[in-house]
């Protein structure tokens, strides 16, 4: 796998992220019927909160984005997006994996949507995410935190 690293988003990263959102949505975007060119980057430049996105950085290169936005008991895990020629390589299970770490550290409910048909979703079920609700064109998707090991009972040798 190649270097990758994460450095806090800045309100100048949102149109290399709405294109980058463009490119990587598009196949199943335009296979559910719902491909829109404005649209599509409209909907990021409209959500994009760069106090809860990370850049991915691979090889000294802008590789991708990724949010992870505090609601209520859940963070939302949102615009992850890797450009394709960085897909396949190990780097988003391993961003993800990153985050999710925190995210149990916290003891917080991770929740997603992901396209109806995306491969994207086996990633994130690779990763113990699981189907609460589907509609025409999503799939929502929760991870409970994981619960660490308890630790081994101490015995006192007595029978």
């Amino acid at each position: 796998m190649e270097d990758w690293g994460l450095r806090q988003a800045a309100a100048t990263d949102v149109e290399a992220v709405a294109e980058l959102r463009a490119l990587v949505l598009r196949a199943d975007l335009e296979r559910l019927g719902r491909y829109d060119a404005q649209r599509v980057r409209q909907r990021l430049r409209d959500g994009f909160d760069p106090a809860h996105t990370w850049v991915i950085e691979a090889g000294g290169a802008f590789a991708g984005c990724v949010a992870l936005r505090p609601a209520g008991d859940c963070h939302w895990l949102e615009h992850f997006y890797l450009a394709p020629d960085r897909q396949g390589g190990g780097i988003g299970s391993a961003v993800l994996r990153e985050l999710l770490e925190r995210c149990d550290r916290a003891a917080t409910v991770v929740r997603l949507n992901v396209l109806r048909g995306s491969p994207a979703r086996r990633l994130y079920e690779r990763h113990g995410f699981t189907v609460r609700t589907e509609d025409p064109v999503d799939v929502f998707m929760t991870r409970e935190p994981s619960r660490p090991n308890p630790a081994p009972r101490c015995r006192s040798g007595r029978t």
